[in-house]
């Protein structure tokens, strides 16, 4: 199963939405245009999108209101990654130059920064409380949620619940927020928007879980980084956690952890059962947001949505 197979009902609403991202970066500034331009073009799954579309079938469907929460959400998430890219000192993104790596740190911030003010710019347009008061907490907390990864790189004595309050902040939520502003949006019941918002964010989990797995068991090829990118950063994720506290080499584990060999430290994981264990934990995530999908009306949206729930579970990419 791929994505764009999930997608293709909605093919028409998607190519609509990419040209209203285009529009929405639009300027006679020509860095910024060229360094925006850029990042837009090196992709995306645009899963983010997708969900405020699959939400808004749920209520009453109105592109043109549906696409001041779809674009500036995905703006929201491209911002992220710029600021990303500076801290992380990342040359590669996908397979291609980041902007801070093709410009400048500089560049990188201030496109980030343009890009997060055209988001607020478009979803301005909705004249909701609701909408903005969601994001606005949404964008607080995603903050709080870079902070706390800087806090914690290297940290090795971090524990689970860390790990899981860091990747809701920094991931699910923004993924949460995309199915329940959509279904709001449109006007959907109460009982729907709480509903999305649930799958939403057990969604978001186990897609940013699958995430940290596929960082150690994907190739440079297919996830456009090299393996392991995360623990050389000092990203210390699910699989790396559970083969430095609990699994039965552990002692091992933490002389190589003390002495920084992270090559070694890779293969160790790779060997071990912390991916087994990351991966029994996304599929939990993934059984409860199909849970939160049984009340809802039977229709090609929810079957998207439980599609797209078995595609991260699958996923190698």
């Amino acid at each position: 199963m791929k994505l764009t197979d999930i997608f293709w009902p909605f093919r028409s609403d998607m190519n609509y939405i990419e040209r209203e991202l285009d529009r929405a970066i639009d300027t006679k500034e020509s860095v910024l245009q060229k360094a925006s331009s850029h990042l837009l073009k090196a992709g995306g799954k645009r899963i983010r999108p997708v969900f405020v579309l699959l939400g808004g079938k749920f209520g009453t469907y109105d592109i043109e209101r549906l696409k001041l929460v779809a674009v500036p959400l995905e703006l929201i998430h491209m911002a992220t990654l710029v600021h990303d890219d500076v801290i992380d000192d990342a040359e590669l993104r996908r397979g291609k130059m980041t902007v801070k790596s093709k410009w400048d740190n500089r560049i990188a911030m201030y496109t980030g920064d343009y890009i997060l003010a055209r988001a607020l710019m478009m979803v301005a347009e909705l004249p909701n409380p609701q909408i903005h008061k969601i994001l606005s907490r949404a964008m607080v907390d995603l903050c709080i949620g870079e902070i706390e990864q800087i806090r914690d790189l290297n940290n090795w004595e971090q524990n689970l619940r860390h790990y899981l309050r860091r990747i809701k902040r920094k991931t699910a939520l923004l993924i949460a927020i995309s199915c329940q502003l959509g279904a709001i949006a449109a006007d959907a019941p109460a009982y729907v928007v709480r509903q999305l918002y649930a799958y939403g964010y057990n969604v978001g989990m186990a897609f940013q879980i699958t995430d940290d797995i596929l960082d150690f068991t994907g190739s440079e090829q297919t996830l456009g980084k090299p393996a392991g990118s995360d623990l050389r950063q000092g990203n210390i994720t699910l699989p790396a956690l559970y083969a430095y506290h609990r699994s039965p080499d552990a002692a091992r584990f933490r002389t190589l952890a003390e002495e920084n060999r992270v090559d070694e430290m890779i293969q160790a994981i790779r060997q071990g059962e912390g991916i087994d264990v990351a991966r029994r934990l996304a599929n939990r995530y993934l059984a409860r947001a199909a849970q939160a999908l049984e009340g809802l009306p039977d229709n090609r949206s929810k079957d998207a949505l439980l599609k797209i729930a078995r595609f991260i579970g699958e996923r190698q990419f």
